[in-house]
């Protein structure tokens, strides 16, 4: 049988995890910083059993982790950077979701430190995230600081990053990812602490065997070499109107820089056992979280990353390029916390993973200022062949799908 064009450098076979329901098209999760290309990727690692490592790294915490131990660590990391004089002492980025309330409301009231909450905005605030975000200062007790950059530029890289990239959450990550230890330097704090390490959904083990950040990430990269959405900093400047100093929040602070200031960038996941749905029931208890009034197009779940409109196109995308939806995520995370089985998550993702997210559609299409005819040939575009297929009817459908009813299943 002749054998499709793959994109990405993505597998050429199609294999579902065992015993969640991930395939092996999904990108680990250093891919989402890459600012220059989406080409050659890699992939999350599967054994010779067809288990994926997120599966095998969860046996791994639930056997093998003396999670006693990794709290005692954590009071001793902690004990080096409390301060005593009131200022702050730890940098904690988020949203007031889930998981970021569940880790700066711990820091504070039961490891005793006085964190800052930092905050890179939304592209367009939902009201339940607005909501959320109020009551996680307010309920939880936090302190915060919500940066908002250039708007016209966000929106710009937002948009050359969906038609170039198909990936329009690349601007708002790369801001996410620099927004702690860029606020540490600005307060003069030397500890910024995560929550969860996305290594632990698709890396190999010993990439969450750290708990330190990979500082990789930060560099002294030139304006040609950093490249937002598939441009250059010059590009956007000598072809756009701006100029470098626009483009302050999204350009790193160098390793050298970080290790001279002694900042030190830890996952609180690796001091504590993660499981979100737990996170979920410790935010509405301590810090006023709310799930959603009604699940989240593309899934089932009513509670994960409900606070930007934009966010559904993110999965959206993902599931066109690597036939990953949204439920999909949700389900095979559920699966390895024993929150459902897999034959459940089969019928999960089956019912919901290739919903199209139309609530915010016209709004999402605005902020990118890109048509509807635009929006689809981009989407039909960055199809990779072995995974999609255009039936007689002109509908797309999967190839290969964890249910086995795929097309060419």
């Amino acid at each position: 049988m002749k054998k499709e064009r793959v994109l990405y450098g993505l597998p050429e076979d199609v294999i579902f995890c065992q015993k969640c329901v991930i395939s092996n098209q999904r990108p680990n999760s250093t891919v989402e910083f890459k600012a220059k290309s989406e080409d050659k990727k890699r992939t999350i690692n599967f054994d010779d059993d067809e288990v994926c490592s997120a599966c095998r790294y969860h046996a791994e915490k639930e056997l093998n982790i003396d999670w006693r131990d990794r709290e005692n660590k954590l009071v001793r990391l902690l004990s080096r950077f409390k301060k005593t004089d009131g200022s702050y002492d730890v940098i904690v980025p988020g949203s007031g979701g889930k998981d970021s309330s569940y880790a700066s409301h711990i820091l504070k009231y039961k490891y005793g430190m006085n964190p800052l909450t930092v905050t890179w905005a939304p592209h367009l605030y939902t009201n339940i995230g607005f909501k959320n975000f109020q009551e996680w200062m307010h309920t939880g007790g936090l302190d915060n600081v919500l940066y908002t950059p250039n708007g016209r530029l966000h929106r710009l890289m937002t948009k050359f990053a969906f038609h170039n990239l198909l990936h329009p959450f690349q601007p708002f990550i790369i801001g996410q990812r620099i927004i702690g230890p860029m606020m540490a330097k600005r307060f003069g704090v030397k500890l910024v602490m995560y929550g969860e390490n996305q290594a632990e959904y698709g890396n190999a083990i010993e990439e969450n065997m750290n708990p330190l950040m990979n500082m990789g990430f930060y560099s002294s990269a030139t304006p040609d070499e950093h490249r937002f959405g598939g441009l250059s900093i010059n590009e956007y400047i000598d072809q756009h109107g701006f100029n470098l100093a626009d483009f302050a929040p999204y350009i790193a602070p160098s390793k050298a820089d970080l290790l001279n200031a002694g900042t030190e960038v830890h996952y609180l996941g690796y001091y504590v056992k993660w499981d979100p749905q737990e996170c979920y029931y410790y935010a509405v208890e301590n810090t006023g979280f709310q799930a959603n009034t009604e699940r989240t197009e593309g899934t089932y779940s009513k509670y994960s990353s409900i606070d930007d409109k934009v966010d559904p196109f993110h999965y959206y995308t993902t599931l066109i390029k690597f036939g990953i939806g949204r439920a999909t995520y949700d389900a095979a995370q559920e699966v390895r916390n024993d929150k459902i089985t897999r034959e459940e998550a089969v019928y999960l993702v089956k019912k919901y993973d290739t919903e199209f997210p139309s609530k915010y559609f016209h709004e999402f299409l605005d902020y990118i200022d890109t048509t509807e005819d635009e929006f689809w040939n981009i989407i039909n575009k960055h199809r990779s062949p072995h995974l999609w297929k255009n039936g007689t009817d002109g509908k797309w459908v999967l190839r290969h799908t964890v249910a086995k009813d795929g097309a060419d299943d």
